[in-house]
């Protein structure tokens, strides 16, 4: 197969071709919802013609490669070193990023898409965006896409809900009204958040990454620093590409 330029991954938005099954992640297990209808937008990114669930856990069993994805707010040096030790193992990351932390370092937003990786909305505040009523919680929404468009240009192809692996059916729709083809859900929690150690955090995404996997992982944890080189080497010795959540289902 010919590899597409990475420029143009970037800007792809979601064509998606994925295969297999898709589930709910975040330790738990369920049927992933249907796609609502999505309104249009100038900066929403482009639809893709494929039909797959909205609400997406992993890529294609089939692939020789992952996504590796952070929930991006925390210390922005270490969000930085966590960047520079991916790029050095010519790995690229999808960085979910906090509105709140956009507004507190908007730096970052160029920083990451600079660097190849993908950006997109994990709502304004990360709070539980499943229990808020309509309007707050398309607010959360849309407020993170306002920083996101004023700062890179684009609203991002990714939108994850806070707090929850899976959005609502209210969550969804709202997510499709602003502009987003699909929620990002994932299929291997590293649980970095609890603070194990990163051995923990190795073993822990060792032992249940495949090909096709989603990652979830954190900015702020030094000890997610830490893990990354011996993930992504191991993942290199077992033929698993880290790349974008845009590359691995395109």
């Amino acid at each position: 197969m010919t590899p597409t330029p990475r420029r143009d991954l970037l800007r792809a938005g979601a064509a998606l071709t994925a295969g297999g099954a898709f589930v709910t992640g975040c330790g738990t297990t369920g049927t992933a919802t249907a796609a609502p209808p999505a309104t249009t937008s100038p900066t929403a990114p482009s639809a893709s013609p494929h039909r797959f669930p909205f609400q997406v856990t992993h890529g294609p069993r089939t692939a020789a490669s992952v996504a590796l994805t952070f929930h991006g707010q925390g210390d922005p040096t270490l969000a930085d070193q966590l960047l520079r030790t991916a790029e050095q193992h010519g790995a690229h990351l999808t960085v979910l990023a906090v509105g709140s932390w956009l507004d507190a370092y908007p730096a970052m937003a160029r920083r990451i898409l600079d660097g190849g990786h993908d950006l997109g909305n994990h709502t304004q505040r990360h709070v539980a965006i499943n229990a808020m009523a309509e309007a707050d919680a398309r607010k959360e929404i849309t407020d993170c896409a306002e920083r996101l468009r004023r700062l890179t240009g684009s609203i991002g192809t990714w939108f994850r809900p806070s707090r929850t692996p899976t959005a609502s059916p209210l969550v969804a729709r709202l997510a499709a009204e602003a502009g987003y083809p699909h929620v990002l859900s994932y299929d291997v929690d590293s649980l970095d958040y609890t603070r194990p150690g990163a051995s923990a955090i190795t073993r822990k995404v060792l032992a249940e990454v495949t090909g096709g996997s989603v990652v979830s992982m954190h900015f702020g944890y030094p000890d997610t620093v830490a893990a990354l080189p011996a993930v992504l080497q191991e993942l290199n010795r077992r033929g698993l590409r880290a790349v974008t959540t845009t590359e691995l289902l395109s």
